[in-house]
């Protein structure tokens, strides 16, 4: 190839990159900020849910909880429905049916409805996250995918940034009969709907479909992808179920587990500890709420454009796991100090945001296709268990002890251990070289 063909090539290749960020991300990013907060609003709800439908931390926490039951159910024929049929189709499904159990969700009046709505709104979500991880094997290279995967994940605190104020200016709305909490389900869940109709029509399943790509730029990023694919076959063609008994595919998905049991512990919770260390008023929890994930923000754009430029994966996930385990130690060491709390949490949240872009890097450096489509299912479904766990197990503590110290310590170990699966994997310390 001469140096005037290799230039070419990369014109083109800047130009297709660049074009299929600009179209795919911003769209996912926002789809993302619904789908978040539809699911970790109830921690903002129950700052008036406890008192109005007398539920105790218990009550709450498993309800918090259940929903990765419903989640778990659909994972994984979620993740394969989008490499085999459609990406648009399927989650364009599922964000109007996880749209209407969230406005459901204003009308509950009982611990059972409760509990059966945040089980549907689960199942209705279930998908979407794996789906998306899917979705950027089609359109992205593997350099290129923390990056993207960082740019997907910053809607979490940004989620939490924009959610936590606008939970704590609904809460205090009070129209038609129905107290704020019940408001914020109805107007949170609202767009779920609209974007699902949007999806339709939006979306591009693959780059070969892609009318908005010039044809030089559509051939570009197709041979990348399948020259990428193809050198990954020449190391390990998996199928499904050896996928799924993968050594490697097992040590992610522990991980996971352990490190959602932290993060959804932490978010479902994090609005009634600081009210409780603070005495403030709703409004002011949600605001001060905020300010992790300020931080959450700035350290997942970060730690993914250094993952991508270093095209190291394993370090840069495990040591943010270990920053979030000792966050979460020292805000136990802050007393009654609400500054010092809150910084630890920061601290916290830095991590536990951090370690996203690295982490769903790892799974695709060594599987490819629908193997790799269902182990990111399985991983994500196994994994979010663990936000049954984390929300569930702080509860039951805190009504037995009526601290959040035991909850709190047990999030934190749960984050160390998650480094400790990850620093304990093989394959991934060969991959950096493949692509």
């Amino acid at each position: 190839m001469t140096t005037d063909q290799s230039l070419d090539l990369n014109s083109v290749g800047e130009r297709a990159r660049r074009r299929i960020m600009r179209r795919i991300m911003p769209y996912l990013f926002l789809l993302f900020i619904i789908a978040y907060l539809d699911r970790v609003n109830v921690g903002y709800a129950a700052l008036q849910m406890k008192s109005d439908l007398a539920f105790t931390d218990d009550v709450l926490g498993l309800g918090a909880g259940i929903f990765f039951i419903g989640y778990f159910l659909l994972e994984i024929p979620g993740s394969i429905l989008v490499e085999r049929w459609s990406a648009r189709g399927w989650i364009a499904r599922i964000l109007i049916s996880w749209g209407i159990v969230a406005i459901l969700m204003g009308f509950v009046r009982t611990r059972n409805q409760f509990y059966m709505l945040r089980f549907l709104l689960g199942a209705a979500e279930a998908g979407f996250f794996p789906g998306v991880m899917v979705y950027f094997t089609h359109w992205f290279r593997y350099q290129d995918r923390a990056k993207a995967v960082a740019m997907f994940m910053a809607a979490i605190p940004i989620a939490n940034i924009v959610g936590s104020p606008l939970s704590g200016l609904l809460l205090g709305m009070n129209r038609f009969g129905l107290a704020g909490w019940r408001w914020l389900f109805i107007i949170e869940g609202a767009p779920a709907i609209i974007f699902g109709v949007v999806t339709i029509f939006y979306l591009t399943d693959r780059p070969h479909q892609a009318k908005w790509l010039a044809e030089d730029e559509r051939n570009w990023i197709t041979e990348e992808l399948d020259r990428e694919r193809q050198a990954k076959h020449t190391i390990n063609s998996f199928r499904i179920l050896q996928a799924f008994r993968n050594r490697e595919v097992i040590l992610i998905t522990l991980a996971y587990f352990f490190m959602i049991t932290s993060v959804y512990g932490f978010t479902f919770w994090l609005p009634t500890i600081v009210k409780k260390l603070s005495g403030a008023s709703n409004l002011q929890v949600t605001l001060i709420s905020a300010l992790p994930y300020c931080v959450a923000l700035a350290a997942i754009l970060a730690i993914g454009w250094s993952s991508d430029r270093t095209r190291e994966r394993r370090w840069h996930t495990a040591i943010c796991m270990m920053v979030a385990g000792l966050g979460l130690l020292l805000s136990l060491t802050a007393g009654d100090h609400v500054a010092l709390g809150v910084a630890a949490f920061c601290l916290a949240a830095a991590g536990m945001y951090g370690y996203l872009p690295g982490f769903w890097a790892l799974p695709t450096s060594f599987l490819t296709g629908t193997a790799a489509a269902a182990s990111i299912g399985l991983i994500n479904s196994i994994g979010n268990l663990g936000g049954f766990a984390g929300p569930y197990v702080v509860g039951y503590l805190s009504k037995r002890t009526n601290s959040y110290v035991g909850g709190v310590t047990y999030l934190s170990l749960s984050a160390l251990v998650a480094a400790g699966f990850v620093l304990s994997l093989r394959a991934t310390r060969r991959k950096r070289s493949l692509v």
